[in-house]
């Protein structure tokens, strides 16, 4: 995928890169700067990546298309986030996806793509999805480990003039695994990016998810779930950066957490000085099922311009006694009016998954977790 140079100046960045995630508080036992990364070796047979695509697009595996496409691929490279993790998966991938839309093109199906941690000692991908004028595409990002193993995921969209992209990822990991994923796209003028995301298991849950709104008049949204139970931990940071002016993006997030799970939400939306028109709004709800559990949020907004629409939000309670006092009146049983509860509180965000599968697939997990 690299050159040992390009590899060796990634894991220098890497190292050089804070996280920007410090301890939270007491209950926070992990260090992200401070990951052992000595044992991870670029290894193309620890890591499976399968794509499925409907006709009228080009989908294929990335060492594919940096002989077919080297162009296209170099234009999304321009613009890949610079996150930390970003860096670790571009130090030790070697292998990945290649998703290219012509323009004009609308695609009804889903694009899949499937990428599995076949062993303990690190996995790493990446993917370059590019979605071209006027054209619009589903891209659903799903990833598979084995006990014990290590991902580290990067994917970054090209959204050109007019286009539209609804991509989500979902993880189906065993409760050890750790799984580090970058997230991020760039909508031209016109387009449209809607993403969604879910974090329902694993030992440790890493997510960093950018937008940048690059043309006027580009809009982005972003939902997302997670819920650490257990000893589980999940960490979560969102970034929507308005570029340019008459913009706009609407940040929605749902947690919730039992046994000794923990938490933490980072949400930034940042609009420059040249951005007049932008208009963003970001919200947080987070929901405590035990007295271990803990989640920390923390919405943050940097604006520099001061002709805009801005605002942010956030909630964390446990659920509401009056909500059950009146379910118990109507005969629920306290146990199974928590879980419905539960359920309802997730179900806005749920409903952004582009199909039904994926909607089902994240209610059986979050049921499970409530049993």
């Amino acid at each position: 995928m690299h050159n040992e140079t390009e590899r060796r100046a990634a894991l220098d960045a890497f190292v050089a890169t804070p996280s920007g995630r410090g301890r939270p508080n007491r209950y926070w036992k992990l260090d992200l700067d401070a990951l052992d990364v000595s044992a991870f070796t670029p290894n193309a047979a620890s890591t499976t990546v399968t794509i499925s695509a409907p006709n009228g697009v080009t989908a294929c595996s990335l060492e594919e298309a940096l002989d077919s496409f080297a162009d296209i691929v170099a234009r999304a490279q321009e613009h890949r986030g610079n996150g930390k993790f970003a860096h670790l998966t571009r130090a030790f991938a070697q292998t990945g996806a290649f998703v290219h839309v012509p323009a004009g093109r609308i695609i009804d199906e889903p694009i899949h793509i499937h990428t599995r941690a076949n062993d303990a000692d690190g996995a790493f991908a990446l993917t370059i999805i590019v979605i071209e004028a006027g054209a619009s595409a589903t891209v659903i990002e799903e990833f598979e480990a084995v006990p014990g193993a290590t991902l580290v995921y990067d994917s970054h969209a090209e959204v050109g003039e007019s286009a539209r992209l609804t991509a989500s990822a979902i993880a189906h990991v065993p409760a050890d695994a750790r799984v580090y994923v970058t997230r991020s796209a760039r909508p031209q003028r016109d387009a449209h990016v809607a993403f969604s995301h879910a974090d329902l298991g694993a030992a440790l849950a890493v997510a960093e998810i950018d937008i940048t709104l690059d043309g006027p008049g580009a809009n982005g949204e972003l939902d997302a779930l997670f819920f650490p139970s257990a000893k589980q931990h999940v960490d979560l940071l969102t970034r929507v950066d308005h570029r340019v002016g008459h913009t706009t993006s609407r940040t929605a997030i749902k947690s919730a957490a039992n046994g000794s799970g923990q938490g933490r939400y980072l949400g930034i939306i940042r609009i420059i000085a040249d951005a007049q028109g932008s208009d963003a709004s970001l919200r947080d709800d987070a929901l405590l099922l035990s007295r271990g559990a803990h989640i920390d949020s923390v919405p943050a907004l940097e604006i520099a311009a001061n002709d805009v629409k801005a605002f942010h939000g956030a909630t964390i309670g446990a659920i509401d006694e009056e909500q059950l006092f009146y379910m118990a009146s109507r005969g629920v049983p306290r146990d199974q009016a928590e879980k419905m509860i539960a359920l309802g509180f997730f179900e806005p965000v749920i409903e952004k998954f582009p199909t039904d599968s994926l909607r089902k697939q994240l209610r059986e997990a979050l049921e499970a977790k409530l049993a």
